[in-house]
């Protein structure tokens, strides 16, 4: 369970730290009341109603309001961050460095079931104590 929860916790705080440095703009086409198009990564395509020539030619001193617009919503991701390590005493390198250590220590599965002496054969016996002291299993 505590395992899982960390996990959890882990992705989740990445997923944040992802959103708020990532910056992005969304361009959108409007004709009217109608969104005609939008785009994450590149302009947007008009629908060409932009180009026309008004019908109206006697009134040259008026112009009509295009119909069409675009918009664009930018979010600006956070850049602030400070990456120096200059200005850090030696307390703070301390820190760091346990920090990491423990931190690496966590993912390391150790064992329950461990035997230390598998390797190694039992010392051989100079005298049958046994014999020795006349004690027999009946």
């Amino acid at each position: 369970m505590k395992n899982i929860f960390r996990r959890i916790l882990t992705v989740s705080l990445t997923v944040v730290v992802l959103f708020t440095t990532t910056s992005f703009k969304v361009d959108m086409h409007f004709c009217g009341n109608n969104l005609v198009d939008f785009s994450l990564f590149h302009n947007v395509q008009t629908c060409g109603m932009e180009n026309e020539q008004p019908t109206n030619t006697c009134e040259k001193g008026f112009s009509k309001k295009p119909c069409c617009s675009d918009k664009q919503l930018v979010i600006e991701g956070q850049h602030d961050f400070k990456t120096s390590l200059d200005k850090l005493a030696y307390g703070h390198y301390a820190f760091v460095a346990t920090f990491f250590s423990t931190y690496i220590n966590l993912f390391d599965e150790l064992d329950n079931n461990v035997i230390r002496f598998k390797d190694y054969s039992p010392p051989f016996l100079e005298r049958d104590i046994q014999i020795l002291d006349q004690v027999f299993l009946i």
